[in-house]
């Protein structure tokens, strides 16, 4: 299995790295927005997408926004994982094209009971 974790903190990337790398996946990182576009082309479709919302460049919500208008992005699993707490934000979250969200800060059972809700099943 593998996960693309966009975040532009290197220590968020890593915390969700090992929690992720521990359940059995294969990890790739990206900074920004952008950058996890340009990496979904070079790697291809992973099993899930982990989005921050904040991030410079491109945040999340813009991130979501591109990867929902692209037809063979449409089945993608994306989860944000934020700080954000208004249910407002929330819903354009999910109305933009979210699956699923996290809240910071998180730990592992909370990341995999989400992954259960979208169906990805831990390789552990």
């Amino acid at each position: 299995m593998r996960a693309l974790l966009i975040d532009d903190s290197r220590a968020i990337r890593r915390i969700i790295g090992d929690i992720m790398k521990s359940l059995g996946f294969e990890i790739t990182e990206a900074v920004h927005g952008l950058d996890g576009l340009a990496k979904l082309e070079e790697f291809g479709l992973p099993d899930i997408v982990l989005v921050d919302w904040n991030m410079p460049e491109m945040n999340g919500l813009d991130f979501i926004k591109a990867v929902r208008a692209n037809p063979k992005y449409a089945d993608l699993p994306l989860m944000m994982v934020t700080t954000e707490t208004e249910m407002e934000r929330l819903a354009m979250a999910f109305v933009a094209g979210v699956n699923e969200y996290v809240m910071k800060p998180f730990d592992k059972a909370m990341l995999v009971e989400k992954l259960e809700i979208l169906g990805i099943g831990a390789a552990s």
